[in-house]
């Protein structure tokens, strides 16, 4: 087979973006939807109306991003917060602080974790930190695995919600006897919550409960929150302050960043209260596309998890992942509905002949009923022959 054309590729991603972003009815939309002067005045109308538009500018961390820190940290129940370009580099500097102070460069981790599989093996690379898997099941790791693993680690991570298995979550009873056998073990406990805002209607508990369990959080403000760019990385005031000298290390002392700084507190103001009702309606949207696929006698299929824990949950299906991303843009073309975008055959190990695509429903899904989602359900597999 001959290898993809990589301009061919861009330009159908292209396609696909502007397709998509052009939608009429969505259930989310994404980051990339939309054009630059859309995205930068609806940034401008929220800074306006919440009177930010005549404050100064920041300058190498100061004025608005110190207000976005004081802020999460507030949420979190944390002492300290710290501003990152990028959640990469913010758990990269989270683990060089926790190493040394526990004296391990040891990381426990899920094998589905994002330093795991998106991030180019940048722990060992950049860090000179190393992982070990207490399981390779399709969850976090239980107490007794965290307990009885054979090797000495420092670092427990913990994703929350484990995206690449499904955005799956532990009850609230596992999650605490998973950080209580971390700590039997010396080690300290570190969330990956980039999607930890959506968290606290699985667990009921609010976000300074879950985030108090563990030592250090990272939490991202383009996902959940809708935010341009950015991260935050909260925990005791000490290991922020080191955090403060491994971003600089790194390369994340930013000029400005008031753009990332104002769609961050917007997120705050505007998203982060409405999840909850995301997370419900997610629910009703999963249902509706279990019983369509169902009802269409479409053979095999999996919506996982069956009750999703987030406002976003996995749809697999018996065809080939290009087929249905196809199917998927050829329905938004005549119809103007986008209920799926790309479809993906899973990754190593997983089962051939089948196709993954993730759901997501946000502000504009809140519009769809459950005859809504399985008319669009049905108005889909009918282009797929």
């Amino acid at each position: 087979m001959n290898p993809v054309d990589p301009v061919d590729e861009e330009a159908a991603r292209l396609y696909r973006a502007k397709v998509w972003g052009g939608a009429d009815r969505t259930l989310w939309r994404t980051q990339v939807d939309g054009t630059v002067g859309a995205r930068l005045r609806e940034l401008a109308d929220w800074t306006e109306s919440s009177g930010h538009g005549e404050g100064p500018l920041d300058i190498y961390g100061d004025g608005l991003v110190e207000e976005l820190e004081r802020r999460v940290a507030e949420e979190l129940g944390l002492p300290a917060a710290v501003f990152f370009p990028t959640g990469t580099m913010a758990q990269q500097a989270a683990l060089r602080c926790w190493a040394g102070r526990t004296g391990s460069p040891v990381v426990a981790l899920h094998p589905l974790a994002h330093p795991e599989v998106h991030e180019s093996g940048a722990f060992g690379a950049v860090s000179g930190l190393r992982t070990v898997h207490p399981t390779d099941a399709p969850r976090l790791p239980t107490a007794e695995e965290v307990r009885d693993h054979p090797e000495p680690f420092g670092t427990l991570m913990l994703e929350l919600p484990l995206r690449d298995a499904g955005f799956v979550l532990p009850t609230w009873e596992e999650l605490t006897a998973v950080v209580e056998a971390a700590r039997e073990r010396d080690a300290v406990v570190h969330f990956d919550g980039a999607r930890l805002w959506e968290c606290p209607t699985h667990f009921g508990r609010t976000l300074a409960e879950i985030a108090g369990l563990a030592d250090s959080v990272y939490l991202s403000f383009y996902k959940s929150l809708g935010g341009h760019s950015g991260a935050v990385l909260a925990g005791p005031e000490d290991v922020m302050a080191e955090a403060r000298v491994w971003r600089h290390r790194y390369g994340g002392q930013v000029f400005q960043q008031y753009p990332a700084a104002l769609s961050a507190l917007r997120g705050l103001d505007e998203e982060l209260p409405r999840l909850p009702s995301y997370v419900a309606h997610a629910r009703v949207v999963a249902s509706a596309v279990r019983e369509a696929l169902t009802e269409a006698g479409t053979g095999w299929f999996r919506v996982h998890p069956e009750t999703p824990h987030t406002h976003q949950f996995q749809v697999w299906l018996p065809y080939d992942a290009e087929q249905l991303t196809a199917a998927s843009l050829a329905q938004t073309e005549a119809t103007g509905t986008l209920l799926f975008r790309r479809w993906f055959a899973p990754g190593a190990g997983g089962p051939p002949g089948v196709a993954v695509t993730e759901l997501t429903v946000a502000g504009p899904g809140l519009e769809w009923t459950a005859e809504d989602v399985k008319a669009a359900v049905r108005e889909f597999l009918s282009r797929l022959g």
